[in-house]
């Protein structure tokens, strides 16, 4: 390779990972966006299903294969719904419904701890010393971090504001799991017909719940097809293929520092356009935890 190609190589695997955090980080953004105008459950379905049809256009257009048999499809789908229905439905339900999306994304953040933990147990992957201290200080920093905001509540509040901060962890679990449950059973296959199944699996499972605790309410306003456009195209398309783009060219373990930021960039968006803001303590906390996910998902030598 030449010395323009590899200054180009260069420029593109900095690009690429940064694109995709702040792509990213947007999503805690676009969740209190939606909820002006839409359920946020309702929103989402717009959203998956947007995201499924200009997926499965694409497959078709560009000759992608499908899964051949009903066990293939059925793991597909399987996915979307750990990955796509109850993550973002965890997270969007808990945005719109008061948690920071400065908090909410620490917590999103925390996925590689769980993964590191539950790796033995699923994977066969072994646990050093050093993930250990990453695992132990990012769950002090979250205590830092949640300390004060659960402090300030009223006890008659506290049920409810907990309630909300545990739909918002079970996100960050079903993602963990569904993670695990494509890496053993979605190995083979086109990732743009897979991608495409996964969203009509989320739209399945989270029109029910829409129908049951929004009625389906959504007002088509500028706010509701901007957001719609962005979550769809940037978020559910653009984002995903950056990360299975860094994952084929293997750069994921180099730039995964990056993801690092998706909380602090998420917090700064916050605070610019909605207010949002974290004391002293909180900020600590949230570079205590982010020293601990680094250290959590460190390869060991």
């Amino acid at each position: 390779m030449n010395k323009r190609g590899v200054e180009n190589s260069t420029w593109r695997s900095k690009l690429i990972p940064t694109a995709f955090v702040l792509l990213w980080s947007t999503g805690w953004i676009v969740a209190r966006y939606a909820a002006i105008d839409a359920g946020v459950l309702t929103f989402l379905l717009f959203r998956y299903a947007g995201a499924a049809l200009i997926l499965s256009l694409f497959a078709l257009a560009s000759g992608a294969a499908w899964p051949a048999t009903t066990r293939a499809c059925g793991h597909a789908l399987a996915s979307g719904v750990l990955i796509h229905a109850i993550y973002l439905g965890g997270i969007w339900w808990a945005v719109a419904h008061g948690v920071p999306a400065s908090i909410s994304a620490l917590l999103a953040a925390l996925q590689p701890i769980l993964t590191a933990i539950l790796a033995p147990h699923l994977a066969g992957e072994r646990i050093g010393p050093l993930q250990w201290a990453g695992i132990s200080l990012g769950l002090v920093g979250l205590l830092l971090v949640l300390g004060p905001k659960l402090a300030s509540v009223a006890p008659v509040d506290l049920a409810s504001v907990s309630t909300l901060l545990a739909i918002n962890a079970l996100g960050m679990v079903s993602l963990t799991l569904g993670t695990f449950y494509q890496k053993r059973h979605l190995r083979t296959g086109d990732l743009r017909s897979v991608a495409a199944l996964q969203f009509v699996g989320a739209f399945v499972v989270t029109l029910p719940f829409a129908v049951y605790l929004e009625d389906l309410r959504i007002d088509f306003t500028l706010n509701t097809w901007l957001s719609l456009a962005w979550s769809v195209l940037a978020l559910s398309i653009v984002s995903i293929a950056l990360l299975l783009h860094l994952i084929r060219r293997g750069e994921v373990a180099r730039s995964a520092q990056l993801i690092y930021l998706v909380p602090p960039a998420a917090a700064i968006q916050a605070f610019l356009l909605f207010g949002e803001t974290l004391g002293p303590i909180q900020i600590a906390g949230m570079v205590v935890t982010t020293f601990g996910v680094a250290l959590a998902v460190r390869r060991q030598a």
